[in-house]
């Protein structure tokens, strides 16, 4: 089917961002062996994304039922009101470093009022048109905190792969490996051995086919060993969902997870620190921005790259200030019947586009699929070792960490590069994620700017110049300007001025090369001008490009006969130069 790729965020009012990418789908025709491909798709996905959001929801270290509850209903809003074709929206692997500290700190109501205020924040991204700025994000930034997010993720699985018993986890990554290393003697040998052959399927079932999902032989299987074993094995109880998790429906404890769809209630009147709700006031809403403003920024990036990546696969365009603004909407909605914060899901999103998806119709059959299996299943998803899911989780981060990609980058990026990429890296390892992408964006900012400073070239020239075929006029000099005049490099640029000689009477500026000027740039200029007004040279500008010349009309620099010349050409310059000279 033909694709048309519908207009970007700055061509559409503000009314046409909810559902752009369905409401093109069915501006172009939707027949109907387009929907079977898409149900067929979603079926596909749903069956994928159902351990996932699990073992995700479990990783932060919640039950697992809030991970599903999650992917049905951010998968469902997202895709109905978003601006991506084929995106899948749920748990994913990235939030687990912001969210499980959080869950620490402020129990499963802050949450929960966490997600609800990141929501609020990528709506109000959405709506001022900031899609387009995560664009800038440098490469280096991202790189280092994906992969120092996978290396966080490992380490917090090997509680469950290996089936320690470490007690009280702390908040923090180093403390949380300190820990776990204190408790290396609980290590269960059964747990260990579920945990591995389920990553053994994980790793070499796709070798044999890829038309089948591995976790979809992989889980299963080890449910059934871990049944077997427990008959064979006198007094043997592995970790399993429902002897892990209990939830309270009613005057009912629930092993496992409830057969039910997700409820609607309010977020803060969840458990908070110490099983009390917590206050919804200001003071509760202050503490909590941070986290909010973490998951609003995490969100936005992983949904953007993965629309990005779907967009590369797909051959189509998403329109990203629709997919922030309907993303705010999913993680608003979620907290109120249990969900967690959601974004945009790579891995899924591959996997959708590979099963024939074509539109977000098969993203909301994914989540139809989930609802479904709660319904349905519930009691066999409780027999699942918590050891599987933790291998899951293990293979998730490894295809998270790129780390082949993390070494190439290494070996060919610029020194400054470098830097950027293990800074955030172990920032994000030894800290959070938030910190990492803080200093990351300013030392990379940093570094382009000193970058940038370097490529600002200045020459001066009392006689010849490469450009002229006739020596420059006595008692001119030709000062030649490349590069933009910034912050960075307007006070260098014009330092040499201060080594003309009293006796020029003319000084040319060529100023072709210098793309933009921004204030400092203009400040320092205005200087330089006044400096040879005052000591009576008659000064030409030559080759202003559009934006630093409106840069100088705006702050009243215009021509003066005899003092100040604006001109094109560098040899019309030159003979102006000659004139007022012989005058």
């Amino acid at each position: 089917m033909a694709r048309t790729r519908y207009s970007g965020p700055k061509q559409v009012p503000l009314r046409a961002l909810p559902a752009a990418a369905l409401r093109a789908v069915f501006r172009e025709g939707y027949p109907a062996h387009v929907f079977k491909s898409d149900v067929l798709a979603g079926l596909v996905v749903g069956l994928v994304a159902l351990p996932l959001a699990m073992a995700l929801a479990i990783g932060v270290g919640v039950p697992p039922q809030h991970g599903l509850y999650t992917a049905i209903l951010a998968g469902f809003l997202v895709a109905l009101l978003g601006g991506s074709r084929t995106q899948v929206t749920g748990p994913t692997a990235a939030f687990i470093v912001i969210l499980a500290p959080l869950f620490t700190k402020y129990g499963m109501a802050g949450l929960l009022l966490c997600g609800l205020l990141g929501g609020i924040i990528l709506i109000l991204m959405g709506l001022m048109r900031l899609g387009r700025l995560i664009e800038f994000i440098p490469h280096p930034v991202t790189t280092g905190f994906t992969a120092g997010i996978a290396v966080v993720i490992a380490g917090l699985q090997l509680k469950d792969f290996l089936g320690l018993s470490p007690g009280p986890m702390p908040e923090h990554f180093l403390e949380r490996m300190q820990a776990l290393w204190a408790a290396r003697h609980t290590a269960a040998l059964w747990e260990c051995g579920i945990g591995s052959g389920t990553l053994a399927v994980l790793l070499l079932f796709p070798r044999i086919t890829r038309k089948v999902p591995a976790p979809l032989v992989a889980l299963p299987l080890a449910a059934l060993a871990a049944l077997l074993l427990e008959r064979w094995v006198p007094a043997l109880e592995l970790r399993t969902i429902a002897r892990t998790f209990h939830t309270t429906i009613g005057d009912r404890m629930v092993d496992g997870i409830p057969q039910l769809p997700p409820l609607p209630m309010l977020p803060w009147l969840a458990p908070g620190p110490g099983g009390e709700p917590l206050a919804l006031n200001l003071g509760t809403l202050r503490l909590l921005l941070p986290g909010a403003f973490a998951v609003a920024m995490l969100g936005a990036i992983e949904s953007l790259l993965s629309a990005v990546v779907s967009d590369g696969m797909a051959g189509t365009r998403h329109d990203p200030d629709a997919e922030l603004l309907a993303l705010g909407v999913g993680n608003v909605v979620t907290p109120f019947f249990g969900g967690i914060p959601a974004t945009g899901a790579i891995a899924r999103t591959a996997t959708n586009i590979r099963s024939g998806a074509r539109s977000p119709v098969a993203a909301m059959v994914h989540a139809l699929v989930i609802l479904t299996a709660v319904l349905a299943l519930a009691p066999l998803i409780g027999h699942l070792p918590m050891a599987a899911l933790a291998a899951l989780l293990l293979l998730v981060a490894w295809n998270m960490s790129e780390l082949k990609h993390f070494k190439h980058i290494l070996k060919v990026a610029p020194r400054s590069d470098v830097t950027v990429l293990l800074t955030c890296f172990g920032l994000t390892v030894v800290f959070d994620m938030v910190i990492a992408v803080g200093v990351g964006i300013v030392l990379a900012a940093l570094l382009f700017m000193h970058r940038m400073a370097e490529v600002t070239q200045t020459r001066l020239f009392d006689r010849r110049h490469p450009h002229l075929d006739q020596p420059l006029p006595e008692d001119v000099m030709l000062y030649d300007i490349s590069g933009p005049l910034f912050f960075g490099a307007a006070q260098e640029a014009v330092s040499a001025l201060g080594t003309i000689d009293a006796g020029v009477k003319a000084v040319i500026f060529r100023m072709d090369g210098v793309p933009a000027m921004d204030i400092t740039g203009l400040v320092a200029f205005e200087s330089a001008l006044e400096q040879l007004r005052q000591g009576g040279c008659l000064t030409v500008l030559v080759g202003l490009q559009p934006q630093p010349l409106k840069i100088l009309e705006k702050a009243g620099i215009k021509e003066v006969p005899g003092k100040l010349v604006f001109e094109r050409d560098l040899d019309k310059a030159c003979e102006i130069t000659r004139a007022h000279l012989g005058s």
